[in-house]
């Protein structure tokens, strides 16, 4: 399936009366605006008065289309169900962009700006971005998502693993995961690692 195709198939759950707009459409927009600078609801709805006939021309859209506002952005991006989004993304990336032998494959995760709560106490909790980055190609194949609060980076990084068994790939990683059941995972794939050694084994 194609990208569009793969975002058609995220759940729409707002109410039909409500409705102006479809959601492939919105969350196209988000995505092309996310990777062209447009950080944010504002800049979202700037993004498509910018590029008005680029984006009715890309999508087949009537001209006289009105598109979403800065609070449309908001109400779908926070109602979103990120982990359905990260598993279409997975399907779509597996068929589209298939792993190449020898190929370096970087895995790291990343937090989530605006994401903490709790502040420093033991009740912290963020959103963090684990994603498997092609360094020959320049693009993520893979990625999940997860909450510190209910599991490990770790844990993220052996499914991540366990998922790229049988591609002949180099995997890369920082010295938190220098981790033997981690390096064990990858060998038991069939693949390569390098990853960093520190004091912690």
């Amino acid at each position: 399936m194609n990208l569009i195709e793969a975002i058609k198939s995220v759940p729409d759950h707002r109410h039909p009366r409500g409705i102006r707009h479809p959601l492939w459409l919105i969350l196209m927009i988000i995505l092309l605006g996310s990777c062209t600078g447009y950080w944010g609801y504002k800049p979202l709805a700037e993004f498509t008065k910018n590029h008005r006939s680029t984006l009715i021309k890309l999508f087949n859209l009537p001209p006289d289309i009105r598109f979403p506002c800065d609070s449309t952005f908001r109400n779908i991006i926070l109602s979103l169900d990120f982990e359905v989004i990260a598993v279409l993304f997975n399907i779509w990336a597996g068929q589209t962009l298939p792993s190449t032998p020898g190929e370096l494959m970087a895995i790291d995760g990343k937090s989530i700006k605006s994401t903490s709560v709790g502040g420093n106490s033991s009740y912290q909790n963020f959103v963090s971005l684990v994603s498997v980055y092609s360094h020959n190609r320049g693009w993520v194949v893979r990625h999940k998502v997860m909450e510190n609060q209910q599991r490990s980076e770790i844990e993220a990084v052996e499914e991540l693993v366990q998922e790229l068994a049988g591609s002949q790939v180099v995997i890369t990683a920082d010295a938190l995961h220098t981790q033997k059941k981690t390096i064990q995972l990858i060998i038991d794939g069939g693949n390569d690692y390098i990853i960093t050694l520190k004091k912690n084994q």
